[in-house]
């Protein structure tokens, strides 16, 4: 039997906001930067990467600046913090119920974002997705906390793509094998949706909207009291 795979981009996508830009936000409140220069730099990233033009790398060093001076055991508190006060509040339960259609379907269902481990696992968690393919953060041997520097490729436009044969070949399966289903809301991730066998255009912005129209995707607006376009 042909093995189907869910796979869904988490911010908005599954979640109405980005979670790594929340997460600035919310360690900003706490105290662990300063505001004004934070949320300009903050927002300058949040811009290029809607615009497609994010240097992940660059980006990755800043968004994980504050959780590297304050150290795994208060960053690790504070994100718990994080998800009572504003993930939890955010996930809505047409989202619960789409994952939990495919998975009820016995479909496989994997996250796949480019928002970093750190952020984005308690989140998956929270979905009932154990699968997650996120950005892998580097860890010094000496201590066993974040570097700043990604580990691996980046699931980020073709990286996930990338990442996505690797996690295939480690289960011994291909493409031609698998059918799949990938919801996404962004320009970013159209290397992906042109891979999988069903590519559903969700909350699309403007770019990914205009391209699912006219190549016929299914568009997915999932926050919207009318779920179908």
């Amino acid at each position: 039997m042909t093995k189907k795979l869910a796979l869904f981009d988490l911010d908005h996508t599954l979640i109405p906001l980005d979670s790594d830009h929340a997460w600035g936000q919310f360690t900003t409140a706490l105290g662990w930067t300063d505001s004004d220069e934070f949320a300009q730099r903050n927002d300058a990233f949040y811009q290029q990467y809607k615009a497609g033009t994010l240097d992940i790398a660059e980006y990755m060093h800043f968004a994980t600046a504050a959780i590297r001076r304050q150290g795994a055991t208060k960053s690790e508190a504070a994100h718990a913090d994080y998800m009572r006060a504003v993930i939890q509040n955010v996930i809505k339960s047409q989202a619960l119920e789409l994952v939990r259609s495919h998975q009820a379907a016995g479909d496989v269902v994997v996250i796949v974002t480019a928002t970093n481990e750190f952020v984005t696992r308690p989140i998956a968690a929270a979905f009932g997705v154990q699968e997650l393919i996120a950005i892998n953060l580097q860890r010094d041997p000496a201590t066993g906390w974040f570097t700043g520097e990604i580990a691996g490729t980046p699931s980020f436009r073709e990286g996930k793509v990338t990442r996505m044969d690797q996690w295939l070949a480690e289960r011994g399966w291909h493409w031609q094998e698998v059918e799949s289903t990938f919801y996404s809301d962004s320009i970013n991730d159209l290397p992906l949706l042109e891979k999988v066998t069903h590519p559903v255009a969700t909350n699309p912005d403007e770019r990914l909207r205009a391209i699912a129209l006219a190549r016929g995707w299914r568009i997915l607006n999932l926050f919207q009291e009318d779920a179908a376009a």
